[in-house]
């Protein structure tokens, strides 16, 4: 299975000048000085590409760099609020495809704004594709390409790194119901970019978890999102919290706290998320 999942990332890393397939609606201008982003990973591409100068608002899981979190916020980016994002009279939207609802993006359409749907799967291939995306669209190819390279290089690194295989889960909780990340999420590709098994593979996206279902499941890693662990009351609380008190991951104090976006978002810091994992020292003595 490692090598099989080796193969995969080699060969997304192979395809790194791609190009992907934009869904472009109004052709936005190169020169774009009031750009709104919708989607952390969105965000925090057009920082790594050294254009966060041009932004004038972004949405509420925009969470890194710090200087994203300073700007207008137009809500959430899966209920875009239409006249939030014209009060800031945008002359580019960078919207991720996971945007909505799909009324909220006709609208912005049919008032003429430009608009660009940018490709946001949980997938090295969809990451790169949207950096060179994020670079074409504010007139930086150049500076797309050579950032894409980067994070193709340090994930190549990262990978490199050894692997423990050890049972693992990311647990999400910010409204009382822990949510554990199954397949198709940004959360299981850094697990298994990491080498660890993902103990909820066999479910898609993300689901509520039992106290029983989880300690049945075992699993001797735990990640955790800061602002959930925030939530939850800080390490102790979230430790003794039914379920994960239980587990191996509790008992022998291996669970990992990530910032929110690098766990939960696909973005130029996957290589970092990686190695984040890989040399947590209670993660690598199970190697």
């Amino acid at each position: 299975m490692a090598a099989s999942l080796a193969k995969t990332v080699a060969a997304a890393i192979a395809a790194v000048w791609v190009t992907s397939a934009a869904q472009t609606v109004n052709d936005p201008p190169s020169a774009a000085q009031r750009v709104v982003t919708l989607g952390g990973t969105v965000t925090e591409i057009v920082y790594a590409l050294d254009q966060g100068d041009r932004l004038v608002g972004d949405d509420q899981s925009s969470l890194y760099p710090e200087a994203a979190t300073k700007l207008p916020r137009v809500g959430y980016y899966r209920a875009v609020p239409v006249e939030g994002v014209l009060a800031l009279n945008p002359d580019l939207v960078l919207a991720s495809e996971q945007s909505g609802p799909p009324t909220a993006l006709a609208r912005l359409k049919e008032v003429g704004v430009p608009l660009e749907i940018i490709s946001d799967k949980p997938s090295v291939q969809s990451l790169n594709d949207r950096i060179l995306q994020i670079g074409k669209a504010l007139g930086v190819p150049d500076r797309g390409k050579q950032l894409a390279t980067s994070v193709a290089t340090a994930l190549s690194e990262a990978q490199a790194l050894p692997e423990s295989h050890a049972r693992a889960v990311l647990l999400m909780n910010r409204t009382g119901t822990p949510l554990g990340a199954g397949s198709d999420t940004a959360a299981a590709l850094v697990l298994e970019l990491s080498g660890l098994v993902n103990v909820l593979a066999d479910q898609q996206g993300y689901k509520p978890i039992s106290a029983e279902a989880l300690s049945a499941l075992a699993p001797q890693v735990i990640v955790v999102p800061r602002m959930s662990l925030e939530a939850a009351g800080g390490m102790e609380k979230f430790r003794a919290t039914p379920g994960i008190a239980s587990t191996p991951a509790a008992t022998n104090h291996c669970i990992v706290v990530m910032d929110d976006l690098l766990a939960l978002g696909t973005g130029p810091r996957l290589p970092q998320a990686i190695r984040t994992l890989k040399e947590t020292a209670c993660v690598a003595r199970q190697g």
